[in-house]
Formats: structure tokens, sequence, C-alpha cells
């Protein structure tokens, strides 16, 4: 008896990662692994593998007495670590290096025109570095579109040390996002004690063509930030569930709030914890129990695992609110008078299916997916019904195959804060936005085709080949796909050959040539995304920018009045007429054009300071100085401003000299 009270409850899963004891079985439903099984129940928190071991999985090791009491006097020899903790070390050193070496390249890439300016090289808060003023403005400002004051300090603290070197902040991306690659192994690794499923899992997340965008692009630091946030979650919600308490529970929610401030797709956390409840955490079921002894309390468990995201829920809801907001303020979200939601759920059907048509064949892949107004009714009806087939055959597999079911519905459940019904911007889909949800079929995947072999014993070297193969094949495919991330003109003329109608794509890539002097081709490429979309405000106004470059001002005259009809309520559209009609010596017309973009954007100081320039030349120097002062109040760092004042108050004095 005495043998049997002391290895109670005691199991150890592959190295023991996840160590299990009498503490940690004793919160959980059910009881322990011992006690469960007399009464035909699954283990909580326990896969019990029946693979040789031979196979990769490692199979949980029956439980043996404790060892006895050593004299106190006794000398214990250092332990050496076990082989199942030496292969996950160079797994794990195996994975960080790959990702290095396929995304090393991003060591000498250039900023890119599209974001990058929002987020660091136009960014004086974020170049400034890390300050009090500047992590204040972290938490208060919308701009970019979202409220995310962590990956605004991640950026201050890379340019506290690097200065805005464009090498050294892509590779702080890379370093993120193989730590969250790593964290991915470990999580799965300790929930399931399957390391070669865990592994493919990581390296599909590390490697694949699809996550290129979330990595090498800077804007997208939230994205590799927050994932590694979502994994550490996971994490220690694990030390929670192994050993429930509040001090535990409170770090989980700790954690999750910095994620929530890294990026808010983190909102769909919650829902995807109480998925790996249900597997491979086992701390809840649904259905009827198998075996024999009492009836298992679904409900009462089911209850329990909600009310423990109530707190995080609620988060995640405030997160939401915010996020719709300031997106809503920055003029970010798509009113549905010009996408209706029919056309939005129809897009959305589509790219659901068309990010997992992404994964399994990687190939045409942009930066930018402009947005498809006539979609055949064909494909969205077609994508429902696939979506609607592959939903009924996970939740029938929940008994049998629970695997299935919880990647697919982390899948649908992570995609959805991205899929268009907030239609934000004008993309009908973004790569970026595969980063999270895709892990969930690589888990479907990775399970599916190990529970595929588990009757063929002969196919088991062939599908190790095969994972291989597929993690060399990602590995090249991104190091291509990287290449075209090195400056904005090789990546959006790679964008513009596997799109059509990409009138966005054309009017950045007309902004990288403007810059590079090849005026040129900058007016070709304005012109044709004028020709895809003709009501394109920005494209008529940079084309108009590009042809006083020129000297060809009488042309670029047109296209601005074109912009500013179409956009009359925009600040930076009447300011740019105003100075096309200045450059022509019209200042009447123009000083009516600043004066438009000053009411409707009072804090305007270029505005303010060319509305001088304007009154100026008009001889109007009261009401000049008096704009310039203005202008010097808003911004007293106004390039030009206090030269131009000092000279109206100079022509002033001369002129009140003269009527004397």
């Amino acid at each position: 008896m005495r043998h049997r009270r002391e290895s109670k409850g005691r199991a150890d899963v592959g190295s023991g990662l996840l160590a299990r004891d009498d503490a940690f079985w004793r919160h959980q439903p059910g009881g322990s692994p011992a006690g469960q099984a007399r009464r035909g129940a699954v283990p909580i928190m326990m896969e019990w593998y029946p693979y040789p071991v031979s196979s990769g999985v490692c199979m949980a090791r029956s439980a043996r007495p404790r060892d006895k009491a050593r004299p106190k006097t006794e000398v214990i020899p250092p332990v050496a670590p076990s082989p199942g903790l030496r292969r996950e070390l160079w797994l794990c050193g195996i994975l960080f290096l790959v990702t290095f070496a396929v995304y090393f390249q991003v060591r000498s890439h250039q900023f890119i025109l599209y974001d990058d300016p929002d987020y660091v090289t136009a960014n004086t808060h974020v170049s400034g570095g890390l300050t009090l003023t500047n992590v204040a403005w972290a938490f208060t400002t919308g701009q970019a579109g979202n409220w995310f004051p962590l990956t605004w300090i991640s950026h201050m603290v890379d340019c506290q040390i690097f200065g805005v070197d464009s090498g050294a902040l892509h590779l702080v991306n890379v370093l993120f996002h193989a730590l969250a690659a790593l964290l991915l192994f470990a999580v799965f690794r300790r929930m399931t004690g399957a390391v070669w499923r865990s592994a493919f899992v990581a390296f599909l997340f590390s490697l694949h063509p699809l996550h290129t965008e979330s990595v090498a692009w800077m804007a997208e630091r939230k994205d590799v930030l927050s994932a590694l946030l979502w994994f550490l979650t996971i994490w220690v919600y694990l030390d929670y569930v192994k050993r429930p308490g509040k001090g535990r529970y409170w770090m989980v929610v700790a954690v999750f709030s910095l994620g929530l401030m890294a990026k808010s797709m983190l909102v769909t956390l919650p829902v995807v914890l109480l998925l790996l409840d249900f597997w491979p955490l086992r701390r809840i079921e649904f259905g009827a129990p198998s075996g024999p002894g009492p009836v298992t309390h679904h409900a009462s468990t089911l209850r329990r695992a909600f009310l423990e995201k109530v707190p995080l829920l609620a988060l995640s809801l405030g997160v939401s609110v915010v996020t719709f907001v300031v997106q809503h303020r920055s003029h970010y979200v798509m009113p549905l008078a010009l996408i209706p939601l029919s056309q939005r759920l129809g897009n959305a059907l589509v790219s659901t299916l068309a990010y997992v048509a992404g994964m399994v064949w990687p190939a045409r892949l942009a930066v930018l997916y402009p947005f498809v107004f006539d979609i055949p009714w064909w494909q969205p009806v077609a994508a429902g019904l696939a979506i609607l087939a592959v939903f009924i055959l996970a939740v029938r597999s929940m008994g049998r195959r629970p695997y299935l079911a919880v990647g697919w519905f982390w899948y649908l459940i992570t995609l959805t804060p991205v899929i268009g019904l907030v239609q934000v911007g004008s993309q009908a889909r973004a790569d970026r936005y595969t980063y999270i949800p895709m892990v969930g079929l690589s888990i479907a995947l990775a399970w599916g085709a190990a529970e595929f072999v588990r009757s063929r014993p002969s196919l088991k070297k062939s599908l190790a080949a095969a994972a291989v193969a597929v993690c060399l094949a990602c590995a090249a495919l991104t190091w291509r796909q990287v290449g075209y991330w090195r400056d904005t003109i090789t990546l959006f003329r790679h964008s513009l050959s596997v799109t059509s109608g990409n009138y966005l794509g054309y009017n950045i890539l007309g902004l990288a040539l403007r810059k590079q002097g090849q005026l040129d081709e900058a007016v070709a490429s304005y012109r044709e995304a004028i020709k895809i979309y003709p009501g394109f405000e920005e494209a008529h106004v940079n084309l108009s920018q590009a042809l006083l470059e020129q000297g060809r001002a009488a042309e670029s005259l047109p296209e601005t009045a074109i912009a500013a009809r179409i956009k009359p309520d925009d600040e930076e559209t009447q300011y740019n007429l105003g100075t096309s009609l200045a450059e022509q010596g019209r200042f009447e017309e123009a000083v009516e054009a600043f004066r438009t973009a000053v009411r409707l954007k009072p804090d305007y100081a270029k505005a303010h300071a060319n509305l001088g320039s304007a009154l100026a030349n008009l001889g109007r120097l009261d009401e000049a100085i008096a704009e310039f002062n203005e202008a010097l109040r808003i911004d007293p760092e106004l390039e030009g401003v206090q030269d131009n004042l000092n000279g109206a108050v100079e022509l002033k004095e001369q002129a009140a000299g003269k009527g004397r």
C-alpha cells in the first residue's frame, strides 16, 4: 500500500517538460490519471500514444515508485541530460539557425515606402528613441489607424540602440520571429508530448513563404511581437493549468495584456484557450463519457473553463472597441456605401479558401491584393459550401480526432478579425493575416498525417522524408520571396507582375520612382493607377507633383483640381491645390484653397505658412504675418517660416517708412 500511495498520480511524458504531480491532478476534473484510468476516462493534459518509440513520438512512461530517501551525507552525482532532451535542444538550435539563415538577407534591405514612413522613418516620436514623452505618445496616439503602444515602444527601443538603421531593425524582426517559432514548438511539445509533430508545426510557421511579409516588412513588427506574446500567454496558461492559483492567473492576464498592446489580433486568444482546454489539455469534454464509472459533469467543467476566460474576454472586448474607434476616426474603415456587406461576405468566403490554397501552394504572392468588386457568384457559393463541409467534418471528428476540430476552428476563429467583414483598407486579403491562423491548419496537418500512418508502419519513413522535403521547399521559396523585399521598386514591380487592377501598387511604385529621380517612369506609373481607378485622388495629386518637378505646371494644375473635386473635404488635397495654384502665380485662388485646408485642419502648420506666403505675394502683409506666427506657434521648427516672417515684417516697415 505504501508503494501505491507514493506512486499515485506520478507520470512523465517525454523529457518531462510538463511535470505532473499530485497537486496538479487534485485541481483537475476527474482527479489523477490513475483514478481516471479506473473509470475509463481520458487523462487530462496527457496524450497516451500507442506508438513505438522509434516512431518519433514520446510515449508516456508508466508510473514508478519514487526513490527511497537517501542519507543526508550521500553525494548525489550530476544527472546527464536525457537523450530526449538533447534531441529537443538540437531541434531548437536548428530551428533558430535555419530561420536566421533564410531571413538574414534583410540585413541589406531598405525601408519600404508603404507604411514604413508612418512607423519609423518619418515618425519623429519613434526615431527620437525611448523618452517619457515618446512613451506617453505611444499610449495615446492612433497613428497608422491602430492602438498598439507596445509595438511603438519596441520601435523606439530599436532606434535608441541602433538609430534608424534599416538592416539592424529588420534583424530584430527576424529575432522575434525565431523566438516565436521556438516558443510554438515548446508549447505544443509541452501540451502533447509529441516532439516531431510539434517540430513540424514550428518549422512550417518559421519557414512558410506566406509569413515573409510579417517578418521582412518593418511595419509588421506588430505581427512578430504579438505572436511571441501569443505563445508566451499559452505557456504561462499551462503553468496556471498545472497548478491553479491567483498569482499564476494574473501572470496570464499580464502577458495577454501585453500581447493586446502589441496588436489587437490577440482578441481571439481567450477562445483559442478554450479550444486547447478541449484538446490537447482535456480539461473539458463533450458528449457522453465512455467506459464504466460515474458520469463526468461536462457542464460544470465547461462552465469553470469559460469563467476563467471572462476577464480575458473583457480585455479583448475593450481593445476591440478602442481599435475600431481609432480606425474609424482615421478613416481606415471602409463605409458600407463603398463596399456593401454582400461583397464583403463574398470576399471573406473566397479569401478563407484562398489562404488555405496559399498554404498548400504558395505562388504569386504579393504585398497588395486589390479588392475585386465583381467576383463571379459561383465562387463565394462554392467557397461557402466547402467551408461548411469541413466544419461539419471537424464537428463529427471531435470524439475520435479532436485535433482536426481544434485546428480548423483555430484557423477560422483567429482569421475572423481580419477576414474583411469590417473592411479596413482597400485590400481583398493579405499574406500577413495568416501569421497566427495558419498554425491551426498546421496542427490538423501534422496530427492528421501521424494518424494516417498509424496503421501503416511502412509509410513512416516516407512521411518523415516528405515533412523534411516540405520544410526545405518552404525555406527555398521564402528565401526567394524575402529577396523581393529589398526595396520598394523591386517589391512593387513583383507585386504588379502577379496581380491585376492594382492601382495602389502603381501609385506606390510611382512614389519610389519619383524618389529615385526617375520622373518619366513615375508619371507613367501614376497614369496607369488613374487609368485603373479614375477616382483615385492620391494618384492625381502625386501625378501633379511629379509634373511640377518636370516643369510642366500647366499640366499639373488640372490633376490637382480633379483631386480636389473628388475629395473637397480633405485638407491634404486642398493644400496641394493651393500649392499648384501658387506655382502658377494664381495667388487669390491659392489663398482660398489654403484657407479651406486650415479650416479643415486648424493645426496644419504648413498650410498656415503657405497661406502666409500667398498673402504676402498679394501685399496683404498684416494677414501674412499673422499666418506665419500661427505656423511657428504650431511647429517652431518648420523650415523657412521664420525667414518669411522676418521678410514680411521688413516689407511692412519699409511700406510704413515710405508712407511717412
